[in-house]
């Protein structure tokens, strides 16, 4: 055993020989090690001590030696020994009585007994992934990426690898707000645009600077996307869920609530897959005006319609009135951690002031993104994603109409999901805990919803799982629902 206090290891050494004939339990607790930064020699010992003691090396009753003793042992002070025994004392593990040795007064079995750790399965890998949320990360145009990265790294200037402006970095926000204009039909400018890391990240940012101005009360779509409600209650607003139809939200129900901000999924609303119609966008800008309120728009899987041009953003229709709220994270990949905010431009200070130390993504990750963007590789990415998710979707309806034709597919003009409608009484919570145990994720639609409801319906995801992986993905949830359809009550008198 090797020890070292100070510069008197060898004496240590020495002496502990001699103590190890008398006490062989002695010499093996000695282990104070070398010294450290910030802890003190009694620190040491004391923590010497106590692990000997919980390891059983040292015995309840067993008498630790005189602190004169041990400190000539150690070739330190006394005080040493006697701060680490008072320290041990106050904690239990030793006893000291006036005209006695100090003994051991703690073992195993006097201590509480710790409570067993229950050992719980793990559950089963997934094999397939049908919940929503993840684009085809497969696809993730890596050399394009590469050479965007390699791109900025050489030509960035220095004062580009200085601070980061919090808004963004220019050029990107110009890139931005270029391509927001001719993709999205948005009245956006670098001056109103800022860089986030995404869209809950933006929508904190919005609900900060909306309390900084006197709005505490925030509109949310329900069912909805629980990460949005949460942030918004971060953030101090109150949250109050307003229904979807057919048409999107329902805007004479939202000016009933004390609200004078909503957040919306104009383009495709997450999780029905509607589409706010032209009259409710026209309903709910006159709304904003009378209340003096603003429309927050998630432009959520905006880019993949597959039936019709995509739906140009509401921002277009009042800029003053309407933020609006994007990122890469469902075309790209939501590991770049990149999105935009663009902000009316009465807005805009109170957004600055009320996010002083929000933190723009990395520069070079930025600049990586304009360039992508601006040598055309991201709508060529788009345009190649679009086909393939198209194929896909068809593959999946046709699956699911093949072998669970009791369900009904609505929500599938856009977006990497779709919703199966099942019959009234069927156990969709079952039916997801016996998928997951056969290696399928999916998710029940009451997961986006405050409380349960008599309507039945799983959200199935096709961003995350290849072709060839939906025909055996269909078949483990046609299983899954079966083995969760509820077993008919015995009749009283059986």
């Amino acid at each position: 055993m090797s020890i070292t206090v100070g510069g008197f290891g060898s004496a240590v050494r020495s002496n502990l020989v001699a103590v190890s004939q008398t006490n062989l339990a002695w010499a093996t607790l000695l282990d104070i090690g070398p010294p450290e930064r910030g802890r003190r020699l009694h620190d040491r010992l004391a923590h010497a001590l106590r692990t000997a003691i919980r390891d059983g090396r040292l015995a309840e009753g067993a008498a630790v030696p005189p602190s004169r003793a041990l400190a000539e042992e150690l070739g330190c002070s006394r005080w040493v020994v006697t701060e680490a025994y008072a320290q041990l004392i106050a904690e239990g593990y030793l006893s000291a009585r006036v005209g006695s040795a100090t003994r051991v007064s703690w073992s195993s079995d006097t201590a509480p007994p710790r409570p067993r750790a229950r050992r719980v399965p793990a559950p089963p890998p997934i094999r397939y992934d049908l919940a929503p949320g993840l684009p085809d990360v497969r696809a993730f145009p890596r050399r394009r990426w590469a050479d965007a990265v390699r791109a900025v790294t050489g030509s960035a200037v220095h004062y580009d690898l200085g601070l980061p402006d919090p808004a963004g970095h220019a050029v990107l926000r110009t890139t931005v707000a270029q391509y927001l204009r001719r993709s999205r039909g948005a009245d956006a400018h670098a001056a109103s645009v800022s860089v986030c890391a995404g869209v809950t990240e933006g929508l904190v940012r919005t609900c900060r600077a909306l309390r900084a101005e006197g709005i505490t009360d925030l509109a949310v779509e329900h069912p909805g996307w629980g990460r949005l409600w949460d942030a918004a209650t971060s953030a101090g607003l109150r949250v109050h869920p307003v229904p979807v139809d057919h048409d999107g939200l329902r805007v004479d129900d939202l000016a009933r609530t004390p609200a004078r901000a909503v957040i919306v999924g104009a383009a495709h609303q997450f999780p029905t897959g509607t589409v706010l119609s032209p009259a409710r966008r026209a309903q709910l800008v006159r709304w904003a005006r009378e209340v003096d309120g603003f429309v927050i728009e998630d432009d959520y899987d905006a880019e993949f319609r597959y039936d019709h041009h995509p739906v140009a953003v509401m921002q277009g229709m009042d800029p003053s009135r309407v933020f609006l709220l994007g990122s890469v994270s469902k075309t790209l990949s939501p590991a770049l951690g990149l999105g935009w905010l663009v902000a009316p431009a009465v807005m805009t200070p109170a957004l600055r002031a009320a996010n002083l130390v929000a933190a723009a993504p990395p520069v070079l990750d930025q600049l990586a993104l304009a360039t992508f963007i601006d040598r055309g590789w991201y709508d060529a990415h788009l345009r190649a994603a679009r086909r393939r998710f198209r194929s896909r979707r068809d593959l999946l309806v046709r699956t699911l109409a093949a072998q669970v034709p009791e369900g009904r597919v609505a929500g599938t003009a856009a977006g990497l999901h779709i919703l199966l409608h099942l019959p009234d009484g069927a156990d969709t919570r079952g039916a997801v805990r016996a998928a997951a145990a056969a290696g399928l994720r999916l998710a029940d639609l009451d997961d986006y919803r405050a409380k349960r409801s008599a309507e039945r319906a799983l959200v199935l995801g096709y961003g995350n799982i290849s072709d060839t992986e939906i025909p055996p993905a269909v078949a483990l949830l046609r299983e899954a629902l079966r083995s969760a359809v509820p077993r008919p009550r015995p009749d009283a008198d059986g």
